[in-house]
């Protein structure tokens, strides 16, 4: 279950991040157990009953979630234990995986954690960064509940949530924030999380953005690129090659943050 094609990393990879995160996983779970408890435990340590699933393959089912989004249930088939075993394991460490954050490719040693660490490392290396919206599908609200009809996507027609990824030109993901309805148009997610602020900070920073995020590039010249409007009706035909031809590239340039959506590197 720790093959990278499961879970997108290698296993070298994998093995760090054992290491960097188990200790924090057991600081969390004995943080849980005292609150529960509502004091220091009175069993000798290691009293009781063992882990089911131990730290290592609660991390692949973690990363095997993330990256395919398989229901809990079928990983806990996968990994021969109850779906809740699953779902309390995903919770406790997408957490510490989220915090640690994302490496970047062309800075060894660089976690880009914040967002604005994701624009300080393209500022400081010259980098053009991608960015875009992903949808997963939920299931549909209960009946009765308040902001129903928020999670109804206008692009998918169905009920989803939607995140933001930014990604480098080689598709790695830097940067996801967190899921909001899918009603919620593109660009006011992006401003939602503070991109507008990072583009006032860091005004040499270039984002490829698709038609959704029109608006960032009415307020941010320059800096927020999408593609070139359609020309009108009566222009030439070599303006509406031009157009075709421009769309084009900047689809091609932009493509990246599309692979990166279905299943970024941690």
């Amino acid at each position: 279950m720790a093959h990278p094609w499961l879970t997108g990393i290698s296993g070298h990879h994998l093995a760090a991040l054992v290491e960097e995160l188990a200790r924090p996983w057991e600081v969390a779970v004995e943080d849980q157990r005292y609150r529960v408890r509502g004091g220091v435990r009175k069993r000798a340590a290691r009293a009781g009953a063992r882990h089911r699933l131990v730290f290592v393959d609660r991390l692949a089912a973690t990363l095997i979630h993330l990256r395919h989004d398989l229901p809990h249930a079928v990983l806990g088939l996968l990994f021969g234990v109850d779906r809740s075993t699953i779902t309390r394991a995903i919770a406790q460490l997408r957490t510490l995986v989220a915090k640690r954050g994302y490496a970047a490719l062309d800075c060894p040693g660089c976690v880009c954690a914040p967002l604005e660490d994701v624009f300080a490392y393209a500022h400081a290396e010259g980098a053009e960064l991608r960015l875009g919206a992903t949808e997963v599908q939920v299931r549909r609200p209960r009946a009765g509940r308040g902001g129903r009809r928020a999670f109804v996507s206008g692009k998918k027609k169905q009920n989803t949530m939607k995140a933001t990824v930014v990604a480098d030109y080689r598709g790695r993901t830097l940067w996801t924030d967190t899921r909001r309805p899918g009603r919620m148009p593109d660009a006011t997610v992006a401003r939602a999380e503070g991109i507008d602020a990072c583009f006032r900070h860091f005004s040499e920073v270039e984002v490829l953005l698709d038609d959704g995020y029109l608006g960032l590039r009415r307020d941010h010249p320059g800096q927020a690129l999408t593609p070139a409007r359609k020309p009108n009706r009566s222009a030439l035909p070599e303006f509406h090659e031009r157009w075709r031809q421009h769309r084009h590239a900047h689809s091609s340039d932009r493509i990246t943050v599309e692979h990166a959506q279905l299943g970024g590197d941690v």
